[in-house]
Order: C-alpha cells, then sequence, then structure tokens
C-alpha cells in the first residue's frame, strides 16, 4: 500500500476513560474487533474492520484525562515541516513531533479557530487498511464557527484546492488533492450549542444507518441529527456514551442530486 499523500485524511484514534466500555461499544455499532493492547505505547489498541486496521482506541495517560474525542490525522511526509507550516499560518502544536517507534512520526495542532487535528508520518504504520466499507472511515468534516481561518489556515499547510458547494443555505467547502475531494468544511451556525467546540467530524460507514443509530443508542449514545438521506448517502451524528462526537454514514443509500460546486479562488 502506498503512503497517503500529503493532506490525506489517514488515521483515527480516541482516548477513552474506559477503554474496555469504549471497545464494547464500538464493537457492537461498528462491528469493530481488537487488536493486543501495546503497553510499551500506553496500551494503544487497534480497531479492525473485516481483519484490517481502521482506527485504535487508548487510555488517556495520568494527568490527560478530559474529555473523549476522535482525532484525525493527515498525511505528511514530513512532521518537522508540516509543524513549522502550522505555526507560521496562525496554529498552534499541542505536541511536538514525537516519534512513535518504527511506526511513524505523530504530532498533534489545533488550528486557529480551535479545531484540533493529528499529523501522521508515516514509518511502518502507513494508516487505514481500508476505507469505505463497514466499520471503516470513509469522510471527514472541520466543522468551525470561524470559516475564513480555517480555511486559510488548512489550505496553507497542506497542498490543497478548495471548492465550495453553490447552495445559498449551506456555507460548505471541500478540499481536493489533484481531482481527488478528501475532506469537508462546514461553518457551525446557531444549530450548534455553544457549548459544543469546533472539531473535526469523523464519519465511519455503516451497512444500514437507521440499525446503527438504533444499536448506538440502545448503548447509550445521544442522537445529535439524522438519520438523513443525501445524495451522499443516508447518515446521522452521534456522541457516544463517554462523549466522543462521530457520524455514521450508508453510503449505498442516496437520494437527490450531487449539488454543483465551484472552484474558489
Amino acid at each position: 500500500m502506498a503512503v497517503h499523500p500529503e493532506g490525506t485524511p489517514c488515521w483515527a484514534d480516541a482516548m477513552f476513560p474506559d477503554l474496555d466500555g469504549a471497545k464494547s461499544f464500538y464493537g457492537d455499532v461498528l462491528g469493530w474487533t481488537f487488536g493486543e493492547s501495546s503497553s510499551e505505547f500506553g496500551d494503544y489498541t487497534q480497531a479492525y474492520a473485516d481483519g484490517k486496521a481502521v482506527a485504535a482506541v487508548v487510555p488517556p495517560m495520568p494527568g490527560q484525562e478530559g474529555h473523549s474525542a476522535w482525532c484525525l490525522y493527515l498525511a505528511s511526509p514530513d512532521a518537522a515541516a508540516t509543524a513549522a507550516k502550522i505555526r507560521e499560518n496562525g496554529g498552534e502544536t499541542l505536541m511536538d513531533p514525537m516519534e512513535v517507534g518504527e511506526f511513524g512520526t505523530m504530532l498533534l495542532a489545533r488550528d486557529p479557530s480551535g479545531v484540533v487535528f493529528g499529523v501522521w508520518q508515516a514509518g511502518s504504520h502507513e494508516g487505514f487498511e481500508s476505507q469505505g466499507v463497514p466499520g471503516a472511515f470513509c469522510w471527514a468534516e472541520v466543522f468551525t464557527r470561524e470559516p475564513e481561518k480555517s480555511d486559510a489556515f488548512f489550505s496553507a499547510v497542506f497542498p490543497y484546492r478548495m471548492v465550495k458547494m453553490e447552495d445559498d443555505a449551506v456555507d460548505f467547502r471541500m478540499f481536493n488533492l489533484g481531482d481527488k475531494t478528501v475532506m469537508g468544511r462546514m461553518k457551525m451556525g446557531d444549530e450548534f450549542p455553544p457549548e459544543v467546540p469546533p472539531h473535526m467530524n469523523v464519519y465511519f460507514t455503516v451497512a444500514d444507518c437507521d440499525a446503527a443509530v438504533a444499536k448506538a443508542t440502545e448503548r447509550g449514545a445521544i442522537l445529535r441529527f439524522g438519520p438523513m438521506t443525501m445524495p451522499f448517502g443516508r447518515f446521522a451524528a452521534l456522541t457516544d456514551p463517554q462523549g466522543a462526537a462521530f457520524s455514521v454514514i450508508d453510503v449505498n443509500t442516496t437520494e437527490g442530486e450531487v449539488p454543483k460546486t465551484s472552484p474558489v479562488s
């Protein structure tokens, strides 16, 4: 498998105080199985869909206890150079580039609008082994209240070309690498309560959105939006029992025309 091009979403993980609870929940909702915890790396535990690595869960390190959240990592050929670009363009590094054994180098950062994300320079671990199939990652969106800041930042740090959706009702842009769309950006409006911070919204694929929502809410998740069918699939936004937001999407159930887009100069 080739290393992901720079700026491509390439991995996702989350910190959970109740690791066994998280494994049980996502095992039920997304069908994940889990590998052995790596004690050398803080009990980092990979999740698998159909035998392929799709994400990871980890308990908080002492002093890191806090709100659980999914972290999306964007690929970089040089984490140190990306860290410099992040700082030069008004972002901040929350964790400077750190080698993770032979697996690769990671850093954590925050954009000028408050969106936290990760950067991954692949070593032996190149990221997602599977995408777009049930249980696997398939899409992500930057959710921000200050889209101008996020747009300028991400397109300066990564080689994105932006296009906007021609819809007066919603402020939505897409980040393209070449002719491939890799990520979206949504302006958070008044429908988002003030306590919901800007964040990276991660979508996992499911075979049946309604069934996944029913299973998730039965297990203590809160349904935030949907299920709703759009031209890209039927999706819903949820918060898991430990407070981590995520979305599920059935990409095979679609409705309506794909909206027109135009380049952003």
